[in-house]
């Protein structure tokens, strides 16, 4: 199972989680099962994955305890505001076939909407369908704007974070700790650029890792979530394995050194 990492009003999120962005049909549902019977608890899905319903239908095959397991789903921007954030909730709810879900996050800001969407979402909390709220690929300004507007800050931000977007994150990054945010990084392996990485390599080879298991390890180190994600079992099953070892200060400061500004999704700092 998966060391936990405490959430701010004093519950735990697992510290990694399973990824299902591009999983479709049955190699949704099978990957869910896969992932969960490997360790993953934490499962990752979104509205415009499309795939809801097959990790719904993996989430019920794979035989876990529903309270073993920590589900997230997102709100896409069509339907930003507060009746229609609070319909396509119910949507999700239903597609997944749960009674509720462990983290619904606002997947996109858009300052015309977001902060109806995000009055949604302290009600879908207050009523219990949503344990935890949060956002994905909010900037400091987009959270300080709702921080601003709202007592009700997001528990985690969802956001694109790898070596390569290092330097660019860290405002981000010290913010969501001062704020007690915990970040989730997608795309931890730069939808697998950095995996041939000569020097992502060397410190794979010297640890006796895999180049994926350096970069989600760290992921962990950097204080943040990863959420690889596959279809096949091997490589399912190696992503999981990253907490038997650690990474020293000169193998961090190396990977760090690879910031380069290449993002893999277009930068959220665009989104007024």
């Amino acid at each position: 199972m998966t060391p936990d990492i405490p959430l701010r009003d004093g519950s735990e999120i697992p510290a990694i989680g399973f990824g299902t962005w591009k999983l479709n049909g049955e190699d949704a549902r099978t990957s869910v099962i896969d992932a969960i019977k490997t360790g993953y608890r934490l499962i990752d899905t979104a509205a415009i994955y499309g795939n809801e319903e097959e990790v719904g239908k993996g989430i019920k095959d794979s035989g876990a305890d529903r309270e073993d397991l920590f589900v997230t789903t997102k709100l896409w921007t069509d339907d930003l505001g507060y009746k229609s954030g609070l319909a396509a909730f119910d949507e999700s709810l239903n597609k997944l076939g749960l009674d509720y879900i462990d983290l619904y996050l606002i997947h996109w800001p858009s300052a015309a909407d977001h902060f109806e969407a995000w009055r949604a979402l302290i009600e879908l909390k207050n009523q219990g369908k949503a344990k935890h709220i949060g956002v994905s690929n909010f900037t400091v300004r987009h959270l300080k704007e709702l921080k601003n507007k709202f007592s009700e800050v997001p528990s985690v931000n969802q956001v694109e974070f790898h070596p390569h977007i290092f330097t660019q994150q860290q405002e981000l990054l010290q913010f969501c700790n001062d704020q007690d945010i915990v970040v989730e990084a997608y795309s931890p392996l730069a939808q697998a650029d950095l995996i041939d990485n000569p020097v992502v390599e060397k410190i794979a080879e010297l640890a006796n890792k895999t180049p994926a298991q350096v970069l989600l390890r760290w992921a962990i180190e950097q204080g943040t979530i990863p959420l690889p994600k596959s279809s096949r079992l091997e490589r399912i099953e190696e992503n999981f394995e990253v907490f038997d070892f650690e990474l020293s200060d000169q193998d961090m400061e190396k990977l760090n050194s690879l910031s380069s500004g290449d993002r893999v999704t277009h930068d959220p700092a665009e989104h007024e």
